[in-house]
C-alpha cells in the first residue's frame, strides 16, 4: 500500500512541475476581464444552423448578475443563464440558444470529425488511480482530447481538437469553458463529448 501512495505522490509531483493550465486559465480570466479576448462568437439553432455570427478584438463575456437568484443572506442560489457580452465596448445580451466562442487561433475541425464514433476498448485498469492521474492532468498539463459538440437536441455543431486540453466550470449556468493548446472555447447550452484521442485511434 505504502508503494502506491509513494507513485501517487510522484505522478503529482511530476504533473504540478510539468505546467499549470489552472493557472493560465485564471490568467486568461482576468486579461479578459482587463483587455477582452480576440474571438469568434456564433449562435445555433436546434439543427445547428448559424443565428447569428460575431467577431471581435476586445470581448468579454460573464453571467448577468442581474439574473440569478440570491437566498437573505446574499448566497447564489442558482447562478445566471443570462450572458452578458461587450464587443469593443458595446453590449450584447443572450440567453436561450447554443452558444460557442473561441479565440481566433483555434480551428472548427467539424468536418474531419462529424462522423458517429464507436469506441471499444478492453483494456484493464485500476479506476481510481486512473481517475486521479486523469483529474491532476487536467488541472495541470492537460491532455491530448477532441470535443464534439451538438446542438440541445442532439445534432453535431463544431469540434475541436488538441493536445493540452483542460475544461473547468464557469460563473455562468450551464457553461463550461476550456483551454484547448492554450486558447479559450466557451461553450454555452450545449451537449458534448470530450473524448481522449487515443480512445479513438
Amino acid at each position: 500500500m505504502k508503494r502506491y501512495k509513494y507513485l501517487i505522490v510522484l505522478v503529482a509531483i511530476s504533473l504540478l512541475l510539468s505546467g499549470c493550465n489552472l493557472l493560465e486559465y485564471d490568467f486568461g480570466k482576468m486579461q479578459e476581464a482587463l483587455q477582452g479576448r480576440e474571438v469568434v462568437v456564433q449562435t445555433y439553432d436546434e439543427d445547428s444552423q448559424i443565428i447569428d455570427k460575431v467577431e471581435g478584438e476586445s470581448v468579454s463575456i460573464n453571467a448577468d448578475s442581474n439574473f440569478k437568484i440570491t437566498d437573505s443572506e446574499g448566497s447564489t442560489v442558482e447562478k445566471s443563464s443570462v450572458l452578458n457580452m461587450t464587443v469593443g465596448g458595446n453590449e450584447v445580451l443572450h440567453v436561450g440558444s447554443s452558444l460557442i466562442l473561441h479565440q481566433k487561433e483555434l480551428e472548427n475541425v467539424f468536418e474531419d470529425y462529424a462522423r458517429k464514433v464507436d469506441v471499444e476498448n478492453f483494456d484493464r485498469s485500476v479506476p481510481f488511480v486512473n481517475r486521479m492521474v486523469n483529474d491532476m492532468k487536467n488541472m495541470t498539463t492537460g491532455k491530448s482530447k477532441i470535443i464534439l459538440i451538438r446542438s440541445q437536441s442532439g445534432q453535431p455543431l463544431a469540434t475541436f481538437a488538441g493536445d493540452d486540453v483542460s475544461y473547468f466550470s464557469t460563473d455562468i449556468d450551464k457553461s463550461t469553458g476550456l483551454l484547448v493548446d492554450g486558447h479559450y472555447l466557451f461553450i454555452y447550452r450545449c451537449d458534448y463529448t470530450i473524448y481522449d484521442t487515443a480512445l479513438l485511434e
